[in-house]
């Protein structure tokens, strides 16, 4: 509430009159409540960010299904995922072809993807599958990023699956475990 300050102002000196100056005084602290009930309504309604989420279909693990998918060798890349966010990847089986090793990123895995997705698809007429198969070495980190190329790319078809054994010594002989 505001105030009117009407007192004299002290002692008169000297016989002068001088007209009384009126101070006004500001009471603040209804503005001061009215603030933070509306900073604490505005953060209780609000929606803070949600989490994102991606979605993969993932199989039972109580249903062994034996019908696999067959896929020629020659339109399946392999991404194994080692230490220190590297990725080797190469075509075809393991031990037939040089894995390349190249790091995530646009000028990296996203290229890769992309030039081979092209070259698979105009050499077979089909389009490329992608065995995702990380390491102990690799961190969740690196799956996250590989799916998220994945999709940025628009790989129509890829899997999680198991690291076999040859495929570590190609990590290990190549210093990516």
């Amino acid at each position: 509430m505001a105030e009117l300050d009407t007192s004299g102002g002290g002692k008169h000196k000297g016989g002068k009159v001088r007209s009384k100056k009126a101070s006004t005084r500001v009471d603040l602290t209804a503005m001061v409540d009215l603030a933070f009930l509306l900073i604490t309504f505005f953060m209780l309604t609000t929606t803070l960010s949600k989490p994102k989420a991606m979605d993969l279909a993932m199989p039972d693990k109580e249903e062994h299904n034996d019908d696999q998918l067959a896929v020629a060798a020659s339109r399946s890349m392999t991404l194994l995922l080692g230490a220190n966010n590297k990725v080797e990847w190469f075509i075809g089986e393991p031990g037939k072809s040089q894995p390349t090793t190249d790091n995530y990123g646009k000028d990296g895995l996203r290229k890769t993807l992309i030039e081979k997705g092209k070259e698979i698809q105009q050499s077979t007429g089909k389009y490329m599958v992608v065995l995702i198969k990380p390491s102990d070495k690799s961190t969740y980190k690196n799956v996250v990023d590989t799916i998220d190329e994945m999709n940025i790319t628009g790989v129509q078809s890829y899997a999680i699956v198991d690291i076999l054994p040859a495929e570590l010594e190609l990590l290990k002989r190549d210093g990516n475990y």
